[in-house]
This record gives structure tokens, C-alpha cells and sequence, in this order.
């Protein structure tokens, strides 16, 4: 194509009855929208296009629409990625996908050509919206391929604005960008770059911002065969794939001139009309808040303040109903409301939504309650209804074992109030009592109705305790490897790690984001569950760290578990659970950790928080945020702010010791964040409220109140490496880097850019005795420990202790196996008593089974004892212990103790013929026969004597008088047994 010089009057052009028919369709069709706006002049006189795609498609085609058969090909895009709003067809690039130019669009056989591209996006970031050229590559290199290109947002410099640029390789990268013009208007905009000659020009709606002189030719740029080029798509390598909603792309083969340049666009009412619709279709679900649609609207909306960069400013038909900032009042409602609610936009359009508000329904606050039917937790007793707002009482059938509400309940002066007033405490019965029900009946109160629901819960025994004994591990790998791996140690050593699960992860995510980072696993307060929360980001999925700080995921992934081995979602779902607001940009490195003062677990974790939903303005630095839950399923919301200094913040970790709450976070501002010192270090603060608010980072403040600073820069000095990620373990008792007064802690930090976790061994009074002016880091014995005995190359993760049974499951990996028994059993007369213990030290409860002969009795154990009076009869006795219904614990079964012959004798005296003789009675109460002898002064007899029977024997003594003495009773059984004893004769005279 010849070059087209811009323009005087004379120049020739190219024109078609195309040009002039599609702007007379045009101008009808803004008649009959109603739009009223004046069509450009000259329009007639505009080239028609090489080609012009309209976003119709067909399949995986993106139709030209000029009649020159110039379709596209489209990559990872489908009919979902389409709209059509205002009669406007839409596509939505998501960074998910792109098009593939045909040849022709233009020659390169001069430097003239025009491309229209007509565009919004709110993402800065390297990427293209379009360019012409082929060959990807990296920055500088043959591979790249020389191009010419516009990105409608960048990230470059100043961020946010158009940039757009030539290259032709020329031993260097060869690239000659056009200054800088500036960003796209509000809404959708039309960017044309016109090449002609050795000028690039880029007008943004019509208006020039930007022009630069070059030595490029586009005869090295337009590839001879292949795809031309592409829509939103970048040459270099790394670049993600544009993320923008685009409405009309048309290229020329001539470089248009200015007035071509205005006639040729999109009118503004168009662009104004699409855009409109496209904020709808952005905002409808942000609107509806958490409510199932527009049409059932129990709860407050939410009023956007801008999408899009186009400022919005709300009202409300019916304020008294839905205020203009979006607070929803039904109490006073009898019937349903319809309210339509109008968006004006900075354009100076508007947006309606027509809302329905239901009228309350008294029960749908109890129908919607959900209780477990057994739980080893305290109870989420809600006191306001998640439909209606109505307040909630609940009554308890036995207070002892599920506390009620306490009408009396006043909230702290500092930290979060009990969301619950102090209902839902439950005292478990102890192990072995078993489980013990409860009713709960919840009452609603609205407009002076009241109406009421019961719940029956099991509250569960309490668990078997045993003493810790090794610890175990959860952690990620990389930020290409986001999946939960796990470690246990050897023994009860904290420094012998080694992976389990042959290495393999051991949950990968399918959800969500699917990538895991940052797990945290806290064992629950009752010390027989674990639960694990991570966050929900796959960096490896994007590489885009900008997107996941202002348009991460608002969920963490939740599981728990009773051996650490087999995880399930605690939601019962394959997805993560919400737990942050539509204004949040991230949800980063949850923990959790026990409130011994609320009942409940605090929940934080590091976001971003912006001034509305679009998140387009706000405070750009990470803070911290909580909230609470009993159950891990339910949460309070929304979050409430818990570090807010003005400076970066994230990763904190707790541990309380004696009355306070030490709480380990990184700066992550870039430098010294204040009283910090240093950016992207751990310092250390101390509270004795866990929920207390932070607003600033001081020595002196009142740990009563707030946080107190106790030291700061804690590990740089020493590992030489930047740090996040801080965990504080308690080690064991019986842990060879356990203190002598067993209070001992590791500390730990992940040195991110340098392997992974380094170790500090420290104590509970080093911690607690850090001040300003004696700081734990500048003390002697703070020292990093040599690398070795931690996961290898561990990420941000956490570390717990386990008992023995769940570490040799770990170590196996195989499921929790019962510990084995010993049971040993003693006699003193009669009774028998049998003493269990376990092989892990830990708590035996269940029944002992004493048997010998026909006998047996079963037995409770109590603190691992039982007894029982053995009957007469039962010679030889054992005692099994049966075990537990947990199994937890194997039965075992004792020696045989042996019972006595079970022989009892008295004796009396009469007189015969002037002298005593004796009587010695022998009453065999045993099972069987015996053979008894008996022996004294007077001579010896032995009898047989049968089971239940009594024999006596007669002594002659041949004397008037005899004092008193005893005679031996000696016998013995068919089974072996004996018996020795004697009987008692009295004194006695015959005159």
C-alpha cells in the first residue's frame, strides 16, 4: 500500500458504500435507542477497513464483519467469554485467552496502517492488548519477534497509562516507545495508533496524547506467512494474557487521518451504553451482597462507590426501605417491597436494579440455625438471626453440660465481645462416661412475636489424653509447587524431621485457586483434633503477585483431623470457606490460635482493604484482620481490623505464656515501618486482651489495652536473609532441647529467598522478659541453630506436637493404631484388684473382666483400676482388660493369681464322764472336695470333707481341765490348692 501523508484536502482516498451504509445503520440505530448525540462529520468519506471485528464469533472464529473474510482464531476463549449489553457484543478477555490474526490486515509494504481498538480494563500489568508480529520471546533477544503493539493498561511507569511502542531488533532490543499520554478515559475507550511514515501517533477518543518519530519499518515487522499477529496476547515471554473487556477492534492498510481517526469510532453514547452495561453485569452480584438474588433481599446491599474507574453515586426509591448507602429495614415490613434503586455514573448515565425486600417471616432466622448433632467444641449459639437481625435467646436443658445465654452478658471495655453471650460453653463428660445429651431450644423475638426451635447435641466425652511425644509438620515447597506436604520427627527430638508419605504432598487442591500456601495447623482446645487453615493462592498458576494482593481470594481452605493424616474439609465441601469482605484484596497466611477469655478461636490473617468493591482507591498496605469461630465452619463477619499501624503488616503468630499473649508479625514495609528498624524482619509484641487492637507500634504502650512493642529486627542480624512466616512451638516434655524447667520454645522463620526455615532455641521467661531496653534478639543466647533437622527446603508452614500413636501413624503412614496394655492383677483375701496401663503413658478407661472356673464379673476401671471380692470357689483368677470403645488401647490380659482352699474351722469343749473332750468342726465352702487335717494337743484326725459340707472330729483329752490353746487345720484340694489355718479352744473344766 502507498503511504497516505496526513492529509490536505486533495489526498485521495478510499472509500465504500460500506463506510457510509454502516454509518447510516448507525445513526438509525441511535435514533431508536432514544440516544441523542451528533454524528461525526465526514463520516462517508472514512476507508473502509482491511477488517473489523465487531467480538461477533462463531465457535472458536471471531468474524470479520467488513466483508473481507479476515476472520480471527480464537485460543482459551468460548461462548462464556462473550456478553452482549446494550446490543453490544462484548469480549471479556480474563487473562484466559486470546485471538490469532489472519494475514492481510496489514502488508507492511510501507510504514502506514491504522489500528482502532476500543477497550476498558482496571489491570495495569505487562501485557498487550493487541500487537502486529510474530515470535515469542524474552527481552533483547532474536527469539522476541519485531512488533508493534498497544497495551491499554500498563504497569510500567507511570502505572496505569497507555503504552504503546515499535521494535525491530537491532543488536539491542530495538524498541522505540511513545512517551507517556496518559490512562484511558472512564468506560470504554477508543485507542487508534496510526503509523505513517516514521511517525507513530495514538489517539485516545479521538484526541491525540501521544506521538514519537522512528526508523522502523514495518516491512521487518509483518510476518510473510502465519498468523499476523494477535488480540491480547504479548511477544514476551512471561507476559501474561490481557485482562480486558474489549468491544470493537478495526485495522487499516493507510494511515488515517485525524478527522478519519473521529469519524471512524464508536460514538460515545455507544461506548457509554456498553459501558453501563458491562458496569451491571460487573456490579449485580457486588450489589446483591450476600443475598440469594435482587428478587429476595433479607440484607443489607452494597453500593459500589466506582467499577470500572466510573465513579457511582446511589439512590434508593424507597429510603425508608433500602437507605441510599444500601442498609436494608424490614422490621416494620407486613408485606414484600419493591424498591428500584439508580446508579448515576460519572458519565452521566444511570443504572437501574429493581429489588425485592422480603418481609420478615419470624422462624426463618431459627430454620436457618444449623447445630452438629455432636460436638467436641463449644456450640455457635447464635444471639442474632442471620435472616431477620432478630435477637436470638437460647435455654438449655442441663446448664452444667451447655451453658444458656446470659441475659446479663456485658461486653470487655477492650477486644471483641462474645458473639455468643456466653452461651455454648460445654463441660464434655469425662473419658470413658461416655457421651451425654442435651436439648437447646433457641427463641426469636421480632415486633413483639416470639416463636422458638429445639436442637438435640450429643456432647461428646472428652478424649483420651496421652503426653505428646514427637511433633509433626505441614508446610508448602515453592511458589511453583503449592500443595501441603507434611513431616514428622523420629521421636520426641524437634530437630528430627524427615518427610512422610514417601515425599508425596499429601493434599493437593482441585478448588478455588488451586494452589495451597502458608498451612497452619492448631490442635484443638480439647487437644483430640487438629485443624489445618492455608491460604488459597497459586502464584504458579499466574506469576502475577499485583493481582493476588488486590484481586486474591477472599476464602481460606479448612480441614481437620484426628491423626493428621486423613484431612477432611470441615465444610463438607471441595471448596474453600469465605471469611473476608468484597473489599479485600487477599486473604493471606491465616492462623489461629485460643481465646481463653471469648471461648472461641481467633482467626487472622494479613489483607488489603480498599474503598470499595472495584478496589480501585484505598490504603495500599497489608494489615490484619480477625475473626472468630467455634467450629471452623462458621465465622464471624465481617472481619474486624486488628493491626492497623499505617505500614505493612503480615504473617503473625501467637503464644501465650502465664497471663499474656506474645505475638510474633513481619514488617513487611519496605523499610523501617517506625519503631521498627527494619523492613521484611519479625518483631515482637505482647497483650494480655489476644483481640486487642493495634493503631501504632510503641514501647510503651499498655498491654492492657493494646499491644505492646518488645522487640523488633529479630532475625536479619543473625541469618543474614530477609524472614516471614514466624512460628513459636513449646517443646515437649522429655525433648533433649526442652530447658530443665521444661519451658523451653523453638522459634522459627522462613527465609524465603535462602531454603526455607531457620531455628532459635529460647524459653518462656526469655520471651517474656524482652523489653525495650533488654531485647530477646541482642541477648547472647540468641543465636540461629546450623541448618539440619527440619523438612528440607520447608516454605511457610507450621509445626504441632502429636502423641506417640499419631506420630508412628505419621511415621508409617498408615492409620492410628491401638497402643498395647498391660494388666496386672494382686489379691489381699478375697478381693482381686487389676491395675491397666498403657504403653504410651496415656489414659485407660473401659472394663476389666475378672475370671476363674465358672466365675466372672466385669468391672469398671477407674484411673486405670478395678477390683472385686472373688467368690468362694474360684480358686485360679484372671483379669482381662476388654479394651474401650474408641479402641484406642489394645486389651491385655494378666497372670493367674491363685485363690486358698476356702476351709474355716471352730472348735468347742464338753464333758463325758467327768473329762473334757474336744469338738473341731471343718465347714469346706469351696467349690470342691477337700482332705483336711487336724491336728493339736490331743491327737490328729483327717477327714474328708465335700463341698458345702461339715465334718467334725472328737479329741478324748482324758483330763478334768485343760487351758486354753488351738489345734492346726491343714488341707488340701483334688485341684491343688491348700489350706492352713487354725482354730481356737477355750479353757474349760469338768467337775
Amino acid at each position: 500500500m502507498r503511504t497516505r501523508p496526513h492529509p490536505t484536502p486533495r489526498t485521495a482516498r478510499r472509500t465504500t458504500r460500506r463506510a457510509i451504509a454502516s454509518t447510516a445503520v448507525a445513526a438509525l440505530a441511535i435514533s431508536l435507542l432514544g440516544i441523542s448525540a451528533p454524528l461525526a462529520a465526514h463520516a462517508a468519506a472514512v476507508p473502509a477497513p482491511t477488517a473489523h471485528y465487531d467480538m461477533s464469533a462463531n465457535g472458536s472464529t471471531l468474524l470479520d464483519v467488513s466483508g473481507n473474510g479476515r476472520n480471527a482464531t480464537l485460543t482459551g476463549l468460548t461462548a462464556n467469554s462473550f456478553v452482549n449489553v446494550a446490543g453490544d457484543s462484548v469480549l471479556r478477555f480474563n487473562g484466559d485467552g486470546y485471538a490469532s490474526l489472519p494475514q492481510g490486515l496489514v502488508t507492511g509494504t510501507d510504514n502506514s496502517f491504522t489500528v482502532e481498538y476500543t477497550v476498558t480494563t482496571q489491570t495495569a500489568r505487562n501485557q498487550f492488548g493487541w500487537v502486529i508480529g510474530n515470535g515469542v520471546g524474552a527481552w533483547n533477544t532474536t527469539q522476541l519477534g519485531n512488533h508493534v503493539f498497544v497495551n491499554p493498561r500498563s504497569s510500567d511507569a507511570p502505572s496505569g497509562r497507555v503504552l504503546a511502542g515499535i521494535r525491530v531488533y537491532d543488536g539491542g532490543n530495538g524498541e522505540t516507545r511513545l512517551p507517556a499520554g496518559g490512562s484511558l478515559n472512564p468506560g470504554l475507550t477508543t485507542l487508534t495508533l496510526v503509523g505513517n511514515g516514521n511517525a507513530l501517533t495514538l489517539y485516545r477518543d479521538g484526541a491525540q496524547i501521544s506521538t514519537v518519530t522512528h526508523t522502523k519499518l514495518m516491512s521487518a515487522i509483518v510476518p510473510a506467512t502465519g498468523v499476523l499477529g494477535y488480540l491480547g496476547r504479548s511477544l514476551y515471554t512471561g507476559d501474561a494474557l490481557v485482562k480486558a473487556d474489549v468491544s470493537d477492534v478495526k485495522f487499516w492498510d493507510v494511515a488515517l487521518t485525524p478527522q478519519e481517526v473521529t469519524d471512524s469510532m464508536p460514538t460515545a453514547a455507544q461506548k457509554a451504553a456498553t459501558t453501563d452495561g458491562i458496569i451491571r453485569l460487573d456490579i449485580q452480584s457486588t450489589v446483591r451482597g450476600s443475598n440469594p438474588s435482587l428478587d429476595s433481599v433479607t440484607k443489607n446491599l452494597v453500593f459500589p462507590a466506582s467499577a470500572n474507574g466510573i465513579t457511582l453515586t446511589w439512590a434508593s426509591s424507597n429510603p425508608a426501605v433500602v437507605s441510599n448507602t444500601g442498609v436494608v429495614s424490614r422490621s416494620t415490613l407486613t408485606a414484600d417491597a419493591p424498591v428500584t434503586i439508580t446508579a448515576t455514573t460519572s458519565l452521566g448515565t444511570t443504572i437501574t436494579f429493581d429489588v425485592v425486600v422480603k418481609a420478615p417471616v419470624l422462624a426463618a432466622d431459627l430454620d436457618a440455625i444449623t447445630l452438629t448433632t455432636r460436638t467436641t467444641e463449644n456450640l455457635p449459639l447464635i444471639t442474632t438471626g442471620s435472616v431477620n437481625g432478630a435477637p436470638i435467646t437460647w435455654a438449655s436443658s442441663d446448664a452444667a453440660l451447655v451453658t444458656p445465654t446470659n441475659s446479663s452478658y456485658t461486653a470487655p471495655a477492650v477486644g471483641a465481645p462474645d458473639p455468643f453471650k456466653g452461651g455454648g460453653l460445654i463441660e464434655r463428660p469425662a473419658y470413658g462416661a461416655g457421651d451425654k445429651s442435651v436439648t437447646l431450644t433457641a427463641t426469636a423475638t421480632l415486633n413483639g412475636a416470639t416463636t422458638s426451635r429445639s436442637f438435640t447435641v450429643a456432647v461428646a466425652e472428652k478424649a483420651r489424653w496421652a503426653p505428646d511425644a514427637g511433633y509433626a509438620a505441614a508446610y508448602f515447597k515453592a511458589d511453583n509447587d503449592e500443595k501441603i506436604y507434611q513431616a514428622a520427627t523420629a521421636g520426641n527430638d524437634f530437630f528430627s524431621f524427615a518427610p512422610v508419605n514417601g515425599g508425596a504432598p499429601t493434599i493437593v487442591s482441585t478448588a478455588d485457586t488451586t494452589g495451597l500456601r502458608d498451612p497452619y495447623v492448631i490442635r484443638s482446645a480439647e487437644g483430640d483434633k487438629y485443624y489445618m487453615i492455608a491460604t488459597d493462592l497459586c502464584i504458579g498458576c499466574t506469576g502475577d503477585w499485583g493481582a493476588a494482593q488486590s484481586n486474591g481470594s477472599l476464602k481460606i481452605e479448612v480441614w481437620e483431623s484426628t491423626d493428621m493424616k486423613s484431612w477432611v474439609r470441615t465444610n463438607g465441601q471441595n471448596a474453600g470457606i469465605t471469611i473476608n469482605q468484597p473489599e479485600a484484596g487477599m486473604t493471606w497466611a491465616p492462623e489461629a490460635y485460643w481465646d481463653d477469655d471469648l471461648q472461641s478461636y481467633v482467626v487472622f490473617f494479613a489483607s488489603r482493604l480498599y474503598n470499595d468493591v472495584a478496589h480501585t482507591s484505598g490504603p495500599g498496605h497489608a494489615r490484619m484482620f480477625y475473626v472468630l469461630t467455634r467450629d471452623f465452619k462458621t465465622f464471624t463477619y465481617p472481619p474486624t481490623t486488628w493491626q492497623d499501624t499505617g505500614y505493612a503488616r503480615i504473617d503473625s503468630t501467637v503464644t501465650k505464656i502465664d497471663d499474656y499473649y506474645y505475638r510474633f508479625t513481619k514488617n513487611e514495609d519496605g523499610g523501617a515501618a517506625g519503631t521498627l528498624e527494619a523492613g521484611k524482619d519479625i518483631f515482637l509484641e505482647r497483650s494480655k486482651v489476644l483481640t486487642a487492637p493495634t493503631t501504632q507500634s510503641s514501647w510503651t504502650a499498655d498491654p492492657g489495652t493494646t499491644w505492646q512493642l518488645t522487640d523488633t529486627n529479630m532475625t536479619r542480624l543473625e541469618t543474614n536473609q530477609v524472614g516471614e512466616g514466624p512460628e513459636i512451638v513449646k517443646l515437649n516434655a522429655g525433648d533433649p532441647n526442652n530447658t530443665a524447667e521444661g519451658d523451653g520454645y523453638v522459634f522459627l522463620v522462613d527465609n524465603y529467598g535462602a531454603g526455607g526455615y531457620r531455628a532459635f532455641l529460647t524459653d518462656a521467661d526469655a520471651i517474656a522478659s524482652s523489653t525495650q531496653s533488654d531485647r530477646l534478639s541482642k541477648r547472647a543466647e540468641w543465636v540461629v541453630r546450623p541448618q539440619g533437622g527440619l523438612p528440607a527446603s520447608p516454605r511457610h508452614g507450621s509445626f504441632v506436637s502429636v502423641t506417640k500413636s499419631v506420630l508412628t501413624a505419621l511415621n508409617t503412614w498408615s492409620a492410628v493404631a491401638a497402643v498395647s496394655s498391660t494388666t496386672a492383677l494382686s489379691a489381699e483375701g478375697r478381693v482381686a484388684t487389676a491395675e491397666v496401663t498403657a504403653s504410651d503413658g496415656g489414659d485407660v478407661v473401659g472394663t476389666v473382666t475378672f475370671s476363674g472356673g465358672a466365675w466372672s464379673e466385669t468391672v469398671d476401671l477407674e484411673d486405670g483400676s478395678a477390683s472385686v471380692t472373688v467368690p468362694a470357689g474360684a480358686g485360679s483368677v484372671t483379669a482381662h482388660y476388654d479394651g474401650y470403645t474408641d479402641g484406642l488401647v489394645s486389651p491385655s490380659t494378666s497372670a493367674a493369681v491363685s485363690f486358698a482352699l476356702e476351709l474355716s474351722a471352730s472348735a468347742t469343749t464338753r464333758c463325758v464322764a467327768g473329762k473334757v473332750t474336744e469338738v473341731v468342726s471343718v465347714t469346706n465352702a469351696d467349690a470342691v472336695a477337700a482332705t483336711v487335717t487336724i491336728a493339736g494337743t490331743y491327737g490328729s484326725k483327717t477327714v474328708a470333707v465335700a463341698p458345702g459340707k461339715t465334718v467334725s472330729a472328737t479329741f478324748a483329752t482324758r483330763a478334768t481341765s485343760v487351758s486354753a490353746h488351738t489345734v492346726a487345720i491343714t488341707g488340701q484340694s483334688a485341684d491343688g490348692r491348700s489350706h492352713s489355718s487354725s482354730a481356737a479352744i477355750a479353757a474349760a473344766t469338768c467337775q
